[in-house]
């Protein structure tokens, strides 16, 4: 008989297996647009700030939890893609903001499809009812308080 450890760590290895493979998935949707899963994080987070004042680079470092060296490497790829520009502060000039662009707007509904194409990849042996009770564990476990230390 199986131990509640015993199936917390294959619970553990499927999620793991699942995330890999949806990694795969949306990378592969992702290829023809020219954009890397982390460029599609970095505009989405920006697409956030709409309507609002850009963020700064080191707000976009913080909120992703990478180095700004890293942040300062995806917004060069999205700039030359023409997704996003850099824009002086109005306030301060020497701090340097992260806007969208029209061609970002653009690339960001087609990622919105290509994401849901691979989601449908990867939810297609399931039924509209397994679909429905994956949909409310995922959100049991979205939704669920962290716990803090170890």
């Amino acid at each position: 008989m199986s131990s509640a450890a015993d199936t917390d760590r294959l619970l553990a290895e499927q999620l793991l297996r699942l995330t890999r493979r949806l990694h795969r998935i949306q990378k592969r949707h992702m290829e023809p647009l020219g954009i890397t899963p982390a460029q599609s994080r970095l505009l989405r987070l920006v697409s956030h700030y709409e309507g609002e004042q850009p963020p700064r680079m080191a707000d976009l470092a913080a909120r992703l939890e990478v180095v700004p060296r890293a942040v300062t490497t995806l917004v060069d790829g999205l700039e030359a893609a023409a997704c996003v520009r850099r824009v002086p502060d109005p306030a301060n000039r020497r701090v340097i903001r992260i806007e969208l662009t029209d061609t970002g707007r653009a690339t960001l509904r087609r990622l919105r499809n290509a994401r849901t194409d691979a989601a449908e990849e990867i939810l297609a042996p399931l039924t509209p009812e397994q679909r429905e009770v994956l949909g409310g564990l995922l959100n049991t476990l979205s939704d669920a308080p962290a716990e803090y230390g170890c």
